[in-house]
């Protein structure tokens, strides 16, 4: 159940959020569902270099905020912010009009601990035809340095050119549990085209648990017996 469900939609509503938070009418629901897509394919279009993780979207009557989190800001940022108004030009040509659009740009702190990232890094290097064995396990090693418990990538398709049936490679170290619901596990996606064809990577990282106040202080006083 683990690989077949999706380690971020499993726990939603319970350590995870959702990527666009806002309420809408029957209306307007499918609109505002379309313009979070164009939003998201636009960044993925035109910003394909700026390491982007995430976007999560807001709406309220009169606002619209869109929080970016990416590992190199100054690419989205620009000199003096300058960039920020360009990007708000153009998403003003595949949005409804707003009264007020915000732009926020955060940056990731920890590459290596973010599976989005991680996946890029991966496809990044089998795009430019470096062994996938390689990819991978300098990846695992990154992140494992970078404090994580866990750490598992895979990449399926035709990752051996002498072989055209498609196959799936898996490296695992640490820890990774995929059931316990407070887990704290980072899942990314991200698609390689090469010559052979289309491979596909994904990502998951296991940062601890995630516990609530009681628990601390429960498992504190157990430290301290």
């Amino acid at each position: 159940m683990g690989q077949k469900v999706s380690p971020i939609g499993f726990r939603v509503g319970i350590n995870k959020s959702w990527d666009s938070s806002w309420f809408a009418s029957k209306e307007d629901f499918a609109k505002f569902l379309l313009e979070d897509k164009k939003i998201r394919n636009f960044f993925a279009k035109s910003y394909a270099q700026a390491s982007i993780s995430k976007v999560n979207i807001e709406r309220t009557k009169e606002r619209l905020v869109i929080n970016i989190y990416t590992g190199r800001p100054a690419v989205l940022i620009g000199q003096k912010g300058t960039n920020i108004e360009v990007i708000k030009k153009q998403l003003s040509k595949i949005i409804s009009p707003t009264k007020n659009l915000v732009i926020n740009v955060k940056e990731v702190k920890k590459p290596d601990l973010d599976a989005n990232l991680v996946a890029e890094s991966i496809v990044n290097q089998l795009e430019k035809r470096v062994a996938y064995k390689r990819c991978l396990k300098q990846a695992l090693q990154r992140v494992m340095k970078a404090g994580a418990k866990g750490c598992k990538v895979r990449v399926s398709g035709v990752v051996n050119g002498a072989n055209t049936i498609g196959t799936s490679e898996t490296y695992k170290e640490g820890s990774l549990p995929l059931q316990t619901i407070r887990a704290d596990i980072d899942y990314g996606v991200a698609a390689a085209y090469t010559n052979y064809g289309k491979l596909g990577v994904k990502v998951w990282i296991y940062k601890g648990d995630i516990l609530d106040k009681k628990e601390q202080a429960n498992d504190n006083k157990g430290g301290q017996d």
